[in-house]
């Protein structure tokens, strides 16, 4: 491929796209580009506060605990009280919290604190997906979620980098900027987002208000809603412990803490490198393939690092479970915004939002254990069969629940008497 048909290629990605897509693009941007709180942590409580690995990585997954509440409290909030309020309040409280690092240093102050981050950072998803869902024309919702995606690995990469740098200023320095940064993005979004909440229809006598005839409990009745995020979970399980089993069968490998530094770091570079490529091969395809497809990707790029023997061949893994990763998040996106009813998309993402967030406390405990107990190969075997196990789920449950031919919603908007059980649908 030309250098020439890579340029059209990605202007055709990113073109045709409403202002307000781009505003919260950039709020995106600049909100991950500061992201050096959950980057630096473990190496702060350590080496700075003198902290044990084993209290660090307690920290950690307590973060990942406070989102498994933090993303139905978001959910409600967005369809309640409205995107816009949702994300500014959510942004700032992460803010806050960062800014209470710098003076916080007890453990358990710490530990407090960042589990209240992980509220306020996995609170403020639903609202940001919601947006995307309601702003962008359906047949554009896939992309938009892609681009949104490209521009968090982006602005990681980038806190990366110069965070590693700016680590000789001191990590509460980074903190701070970590703050600035997450309040410049509830800025960004309080004076250039509008509010895209659809407007509440009017309630008959008796009857209750849209936002308020589905409950969380109404969601978990979708049954193919029920089963995207159940089948969600499990990919999630799976692109989680690379990061955990990773390092660790390397390390069993003979190789360096600094060759697993370089081979994680393929994710990162596949990601803002080729995202917008993968995208565009990927536009229009049934959701369906893509979701079985980045299943497969995930089952045989974890599977194969059983195989794996060198640095090289151990980031070629990556390479494959990072492709699936690229295709996954942005269709699951879309797929979560196409299932839910318009005025319950906060809800529906929020409780999508669950799944990686349980995962991101559940996987890492679990992963240990297995690494330390039956071994690494175990570890990847078991990733293999939950990947496949995906694959055909979303193949075999999940087809006619997202056809594109007949869109209906689950849970309507008008009640509808005369049917006993209502089709899924798309509610953008």
């Amino acid at each position: 491929m030309s250098i020439d048909s890579l340029r059209r290629s990605a202007v055709a990605t990113v073109s045709g796209l409403p202002q307000g897509f781009w505003w919260l693009w950039l709020s995106t941007l600049v909100n991950r580009t500061g992201a050096f709180v959950l980057t630096f942590l473990s190496l702060y409580l350590t080496t700075e506060l003198g902290h044990s690995a084993w209290f660090a990585g307690l920290v950690v997954a307590l973060h990942g605990l406070g989102g498994v509440a933090g993303s139905p409290l978001g959910g409600a909030l967005t369809d309640h009280w409205g995107r816009r309020p949702t994300m500014v309040t959510m942004h700032l409280a992460a803010a806050v919290c960062a800014a209470a690092l710098v003076f916080v240093t007890s453990a358990w102050g710490v530990a407090l604190v960042v589990l209240l981050m992980g509220v306020a950072m996995q609170a403020v998803r639903p609202s940001i997906n919601a947006t995307i869902a309601d702003m962008v024309p359906a047949d554009d919702v896939r992309r938009a979620y892609a681009l949104n995606y490209w521009a968090l690995n982006l602005g990681f990469a980038v806190a990366s980098i110069a965070g590693g740098v700016a680590a000789v200023l001191g990590y509460r320095t980074l903190f701070v900027v970590d703050a600035v940064a997450t309040t410049l993005c509830a800025v960004i979004v309080f004076l250039r987002l509008p509010e895209t909440r659809p407007e509440r229809t009017e309630a008959k006598a008796g009857e209750k208000k849209d936002d308020e005839r589905v409950s969380m409990l109404d969601v978990l009745r979708d049954a193919p809603f029920r089963t995207l995020v159940l089948l969600n979970l499990l990919i999630c399980l799976v692109f989680t412990a690379p990061w955990i089993g990773l390092p660790l069968t390397m390390a069993e490998q003979g190789l360096s803490p600094s060759s697993y530094g370089m081979v994680i770091a393929v994710n990162g570079i596949v990601i803002v490198g080729f995202q917008l490529l993968v995208n565009k091969v990927t536009d229009r395809r049934s959701p369906v393939v893509l979701l079985t497809v980045a299943s497969l990707l995930f089952a045989v790029g974890t599977g194969a690092t059983a195989l794996a023997g060198s640095a090289v061949a151990f980031a070629a893994t990556v390479v494959v479970w990072t492709v699936g990763e690229m295709v996954h998040v942005p269709t699951n996106a879309a797929a979560t915004a196409r299932l839910a009813p318009e005025h319950a998309r906060g809800r529906y993402q929020g409780v999508m939002g669950m799944s990686w967030a349980v995962a991101a406390f559940v996987a890492p405990v679990v992963a240990g254990a297995v690494v330390d107990g039956p071994g690494s190969d175990v570890l990847w075997a078991g990733c293999f069969a939950i990947g496949l196990l995906a694959a055909v789920g979303y193949t075999v449950r999940l087809r006619r629940a997202l056809c594109e031919d007949e869109p209906v919603s689950p849970v309507p908007a008008e009640p509808e008497p005369e049917r006993k059980q209502p089709s899924p649908a798309s509610g953008s």
